[in-house]
């Protein structure tokens, strides 16, 4: 395969125009994780893994910036770690996309080769590459359209036909702005998004299919199964229980955070060398080897104490400094004993959301790179209190193939033999709501609530004659609205100047079953049916970068002359 001239569009010549209902193709399903991707399509029998050039079904996700034209893990020639750490680079795009240079994610994405700055006011951080001793500025959008088109052309030249539709895997904790950003992304490197997945969702649809075939085996009609999906890759950790049967499975609760191989990477290398972040400042051209040495050396250990119960680490670190190190299992897990236990936190907290106990569980499913750790194994068995774990399927594969199965379900492709007869029934993720009551954040749609959703609040004014208010909407589950995420705003005008408490502030939210969210809006008075003014109707999110600065200018310009509060329920 000859090297091609890669071409990706800048962000002001897409827009995110409404999704087409027309697909005249298979759409491949994508999954890029931070640190490996792959791509998969159903191929008229089954989900089949494409390869690159050098025969590998799983590829590293970095784009390089050394050369004229950019090039990532996808088409380029082997390329040594050491280079790829070298600072001309970029990867771990997915813990930064979307995401605001305040952030803990950014901040800890900072002691990485390639340049992060940040301002810590709220905008999108500065991300740059090495390029012959100079700093090539880029954006994460940009970095994950050029890994894009490269997995675009790859697609094309295996399948020998034009490719434009995708379902991609996302991780749970996205909020809509990221989802937003990523559906930039692939616009910009030509490609149109028919599903973004949360990755354990993408795995219940290969349960399904498993499941489906293991009832046509046994000829009968297949009870309910639940089961608890627990994913966690290099950046992401995600937790679901969902019930199967019949090929359908339903989503019964999610959780995720940005905890992953990752953070028990550098927490590794921070106990190795204690002097890391003085050693490491500043990004000087002459320590960048030494920095990438000791990320291989750290690597190699996490996979290796996977297999065996210690490691001897010795690497030359340059000017002078070598580590030598006998590293054992349980110095590994006692390092990271914050993140593991962020990991209970996450399944216990899914549990007890999806109202399930661990006795009802049918099946255990574990996937993702870290899944293979044995502290991340160990952890699962002992909360659901399993000596087993499900092996009906590839740990770094799973969630590629069920975004592959959904490709084809939504591309409307059928199967005679009903190996496609497959519906997954989606959760959100986050609680969707504005901002009233004050500083509060007040939920509309709640987390987990089963979509398609259409759920109503009924607000008030806060002020005599008050006839405009703004409205605020936010995504998360923290009380404190700063904590949440900021989607959009808007003000609505013409609320008749009646005493405070008296018009009614009908707030409608609205998430179709192609996850679109809308936000409706309309004034009634006590008394009357029909609205005083026509319904305001805006999709969500509105925002673009540089929404931190958005919520302080929002509250430094109207206070809370605008504010609304909740009407409580008459008893």
């Amino acid at each position: 395969m000859s090297q091609q001239a890669y071409t990706v569009a800048s962000d002001s010549e897409t827009t995110g125009g409404e999704k087409s209902s027309s697909f005249p193709e298979i759409a491949i399903g994508v999954d890029i994780g931070t640190s490996q991707c792959s791509v998969a399509v159903w191929n008229g029998s089954e989900v089949e893994l494409l390869k690159n050039i050098r025969n590998q079904k799983i590829m590293q996700s970095y784009v390089s910036f050394k050369d004229e034209v950019p090039t990532g893990g996808v088409s380029s020639e082997p390329t040594h770690e050491h280079e790829i750490l070298s600072g001309s680079a970029i990867f771990n795009m997915k813990r930064l996309i979307g995401r605001v240079d305040t952030d803990p994610v950014v901040h800890a994405t900072k002691s990485l080769p390639f340049l992060v700055q940040t301002l810590d006011i709220g905008v999108r951080p500065f991300i740059a590459a090495l390029v012959s001793n100079a700093w090539r500025s880029t954006t994460p959008e940009e970095v994950l359209a050029i890994f894009l088109v490269e997995l675009r052309a790859m697609a094309e030249f295996q399948l020998r036909r034009p490719v434009q539709n995708v379902v991609l895997t996302i991780p749970v904790s996205f909020s809509r702005f990221q989802l937003s950003r990523i559906e930039r992304a692939c616009a910009m490197a030509g490609l149109h998004v028919l599903r973004l997945m949360p990755e354990p969702t993408a795995v219940a649809l290969l349960y399904a299919q498993q499941q489906q075939h293991t009832v046509h085996e046994n000829m009968g009609s297949g009870s309910e199964k639940m089961s608890l999906i627990f994913n966690m890759g290099a950046g992401y950790c995600d937790v679901a229980v969902c019930a199967t049967a019949g090929g359908v499975s339903q989503i019964k609760a999610l959780s995720g955070a940005a905890i992953g191989g990752e953070d028990l990477l550098q927490n590794l290398m921070r106990h190795l060398l204690p002097e890391y972040d003085s050693i490491f400042s500043g990004h000087r051209l002459d320590v960048s080897k030494s920095m990438a040495a000791l990320r291989v050396a750290t690597q190699n250990a996490i996979h290796m104490l996977s297999s065996q119960t210690s490691f001897d680490i010795d690497v030359d670190l340059g000017n002078g400094i070598r580590l030598t190190k006998i590293l054992d299992r349980k110095e590994f897990e006692d390092v990271n004993t914050i993140v593991f236990d962020q990991c209970e936190d996450l399944v216990r907290q899914c549990l007890n959301d999806a109202k399930v106990e661990v006795d009802d569980l049918s099946d255990i499913i574990l996937v993702g790179g870290c899944s293979l750790i044995p502290r991340v194994r160990d952890l699962i068995k002992s909360i659901c209190k399993r000596e087993k774990l499900y092996e009906g399927m590839n740990p770094l594969e799973a969630a590629v193939r069920g975004a592959a199965l959904e490709g084809a379900v939504a591309s409307g492709i059928s199967d005679p033999f009903g190996n496609l007869d497959l519906l997954t029934i989606q959760a959100t993720p986050l609680s969707i709501g504005i901002q009233a009551s004050g500083n509060n954040f007040i939920p509309i749609i709640t987390k987990n609530t089963t979509v398609p959703a259409r759920k109503d609040l009924v607000f008030t004014t806060v002020h005599d004659n008050q006839t405009e208010s703004l409205i605020v909407v936010y995504e998360g589950d923290e009380t404190n609205i700063q904590k949440n995420h900021l989607l959009g705003y808007f003000k609505l005008s013409g609320i008749p100047p009646l005493p405070k408490g008296v018009p009614e502030i009908n707030v409608c939210m609205d998430i179709d079953a192609s996850n679109v969210l809308r936000v409706l809006v309309g004034i009634v008075i006590p008394g009357n049916q029909q609205p005083v003014t026509p319904i305001m109707e805006v999709r969500m999110p509105t925002i673009d970068d540089g929404h931190g600065w958005c919520a302080e200018a929002l509250k430094r310009t109207y206070g809370s002359t605008m504010d609304l509060i909740t009407v409580q329920k008459k008893a």
